[in-house]
């Protein structure tokens, strides 16, 4: 799909097609990445959907995904490409008498792509998500920015490799530790909170159309109470479709019953699930 002359209001209705129910800064954020061809940072909370809005503009503009997922120690091999040694070794062995082996086992088809890599030259258009680049050290990010930057990939033996399609680039930080502040210069800022009642009450009902609107209120006001304890870890909105669905499996004959036999799929904490069920679901 051509992003020309695309509005916001069209942006809000493919995300919605896709089953993402959006806001104005999300779809104003999406719009000026578009107009102004550069990449998105979004920021938040675990489970609010940074991954997915990234996997959804994909669909959206029926473009190739491609997803870099970034940890501690992850190297430029790993995100780029990287020799396929026991090929050229096999190759070596192979043509032993012949002087321009060498060189030749430099050579493209000798060299195993990464995302990276793929991500650039694929023929068709595109959306790289670099997700969690927060985990990643600043050597490896500082590559990354470049490499978007110039548009270009410089590989030792191999050569340098040019941007082949029109790009989207998206980028997804936990807060782990603070990015570049030249990442930040070159990229659009989104931060994604947990959604408000009325919004996640429209997510839930957008993945799950089908289900009790009383339950479905009732368990997204609760997960609310819940994200104002101080817990070690925060229902994600993941885990709220998660505990409608299990809710309305197990039955709303007795609402109290099914709730707490099914925190688990949204709280993943022994010392939270009795803080919960303590300060929260004993008080329904």
């Amino acid at each position: 799909m051509q992003t020309e002359n695309i509005t916001i209001k069209d942006i809000d209705k493919l995300l919605l097609n896709a089953e993402y129910v959006s806001n104005n800064e999300i779809s104003t954020t999406v719009y000026l990445s578009l107009f102004l061809g550069r990449p998105m940072l979004i920021e938040g909370p675990p489970g609010v959907g940074k991954t997915e809005l990234a996997k959804v503009i994909a669909k959206s503009f029926e473009r190739d995904f491609f997803r870099i997922q970034c940890y501690e120690g992850i190297t430029f091999e790993q995100i780029v490409g990287e020799w396929n040694y026991q090929k050229q070794l096999l190759h070596l062995e192979a043509a032993k008498n012949d002087s321009n082996n060498e060189s030749k086992i430099f050579a493209e088809e000798f060299f195993i792509r990464r995302p990276l890599l793929n991500a650039f030259l694929n023929e068709n258009n595109s959306v790289l998500l670099i997700d969690e680049i927060d985990k990643a050290d600043e050597e490896v990010e500082s590559f990354l920015l470049q490499a978007l930057g110039e548009k270009e990939i410089t590989i030792n033996d191999l050569g340098t490799f040019q941007l082949q399609n029109d790009l989207i680039v998206i980028l997804t930080s936990n807060s782990q530790r603070s990015l570049l502040d030249e990442t930040k210069d070159r990229c659009l800022f989104l931060y994604i909170p947990y959604p408000s009642v009325e919004r996640e009450i429209e997510i839930v009902k957008s993945r799950i159309p089908e289900a009790d609107e009383e339950v479905v209120s009732t368990v997204v006001k609760l997960v609310h109470d819940i994200r104002n304890l101080n817990l070690m870890k925060k229902p994600s909105v993941r885990g709220t479709i998660d505990w409608v669905r299990s809710v309305t499996n197990l039955g709303t004959k007795n609402m109290d019953e099914s709730l707490e036999n099914s925190i688990g799929v949204a709280i993943k904490n022994e010392s939270d699930k009795k803080r919960v069920v303590k300060d929260v679901l004993s008080k329904r």
